[in-house]
């Protein structure tokens, strides 16, 4: 219920009696400090609001940005080259030959360039096994240099091999077990649980995030170890186009990078919620 109280000043003032049992007494600046602290508090909730934003622009930047630079490079470099002798497939075999990987063999593929250790192949998509670009020729020699490390006995790449193996089973497990928090928690009715298949779930999805750390350094060896060595020792590129090359590769490498972020943010994600 709602009240008058008397003042002698010139602005009356209402208070809920029924709610809080007090009279408010009307005090010079009063007022000014309420608005002093509204003000004060919309401040601190438009710089949380800009922190938030600030925050998902830069993760956009972090995950996004690689990919669409990866592209943007790729494409000023892809053009057709009539002084190249021959294709990224063609390149690939020469390579492969020059090294004495007679074994290992090259063929097309829809699902993505890469070197496949267990059936001892170099699989490249149509654009750089057919292509003539210093895109097509720079991806290929990376696969192959990936072939090299392979022969070589290059310790991380056996260990990725191994990692993937596990790490493909595993999200198949992860991903079912995830789904099966609300029957677990149903079932056993405690939550305990589904926190205990909360916990296996995340334990599969940090070996993914293991593979893509893994990945890394693999990757930059196969680059700027084996692949850029081996087309600049044999003068395959002029120095234009290697510098060419170098971005390429560099560009390649931030992919993965941002994979590895992505894979990161998406386990602190999980930590998170669980914690809650």
């Amino acid at each position: 219920m709602l009240r008058r109280v008397e003042q002698a000043g010139p602005l009356p003032l209402f208070t809920c009696g029924s709610l809080c049992g007090a009279v408010m007494i009307n005090q010079p600046g009063a007022t000014h400090g309420g608005q002093v602290l509204y003000q004060t508090a919309v401040q601190g909730r438009s710089s949380d609001m800009l922190r938030v934003v600030l925050l998902i622009v830069i993760i956009g930047l972090v995950l996004v940005g690689p990919q669409l630079w990866t592209k943007r490079v790729f494409a000023k470099h892809n053009a057709p080259r009539s002084d190249y002798p021959g294709t990224g497939g063609e390149l690939a075999r020469h390579l492969l030959n020059r090294f004495d990987l007679h074994h290992i063999t090259v063929e097309p593929t829809e699902i993505g360039d890469h070197y496949d250790p267990v059936s001892k192949t170099v699989r490249l998509t149509p654009a750089i096994f057919e292509g003539k670009s210093l895109t097509a020729i720079t991806i290929a020699a990376h696969e192959v240099g990936h072939a090299i490390q392979d022969h070589l006995g290059y310790q991380p790449l056996a260990e990725r091999t191994k990692l993937v193996r596990v790490a493909q089973g595993a999200e198949k497990i992860g991903a079912v077990l995830m789904m099966g928090i609300p029957l677990a928690a149903a079932v056993a009715r405690t939550p305990v649980a589904s926190v205990v298949v909360m916990m296996a779930g995340l334990a599969t999805m940090g070996i993914s995030t293991l593979v893509h750390l893994v990945t890394l350094p693999v990757e930059w060896d196969a680059s700027f170890r084996r692949a850029l060595p081996v087309l600049r020792q044999g003068n395959y590129l002029s120095p234009d186009d290697e510098r060419g090359a170098r971005s390429i590769l560099t560009a390649a490498a931030l992919t993965y990078v941002a994979a590895s972020l992505a894979s990161l943010l998406n386990l602190w994600r999980w930590i998170g919620f669980l914690r809650r």
